[in-house]
């Protein structure tokens, strides 16, 4: 017999409807045009400033690389640098070695008339003795011419 009920359209089953149907629901407020542009615009702004802050972080990142690579190719000139300075020390060094051991001009000169007046002191000194053996000679021939006649 409910079931009957259920179905038929008596004035009973109208009165006992359920209490949530008869509720209205609460009106949903508009978003207005103000408050949509509003959010639509953080919205916008948060978007694009975490794509600016992104781009910029990447900038720098490449930046900073670029800059690491930059100091690391001007310490390695700093390196041929120093090294290029520490031989031209070493050059200069044994530079001045060789400028105090070797002799200047003056000394070469000086030195060659020294050598000249020994070698002419030496030539005078064996014409000299060229001279004394000849007259050596020359008394050995008149000794031996005036023994040989004797002898004869």
């Amino acid at each position: 017999r409910s079931q009957n009920r259920l179905l038929s359209s008596s004035s009973i089953l109208h009165e006992q409807t359920p209490a949530h149907v008869g509720v209205a629901p609460s009106p949903r407020k508009p978003v207005g045009g103000i408050r949509g542009g509003v959010i639509g615009f953080l919205f916008g702004f948060s978007l694009a400033s975490s794509f600016a802050a992104y781009r910029l972080l990447d900038e720098y990142k490449q930046a900073s690389v670029t800059l690491q690579a930059s100091v690391e190719e001007l310490q390695q000139s700093t390196e041929k640098v120093s090294a290029h300075v520490r031989r031209i020390e070493a050059v200069e060094k044994d530079l001045k070695a060789l400028a105090n051991s070797s002799a200047s001009k003056d000394d070469l000169s000086r030195l060659r008339a020294e050598v000249k007046k020994i070698y002419d002191g030496l030539h005078i000194e064996f014409l000299d003795l060229r001279t004394f053996v000849w007259g050596l000679q020359q008394d050995v021939h008149t000794i031996i011419g005036r023994e040989g006649t004797n002898v004869k």
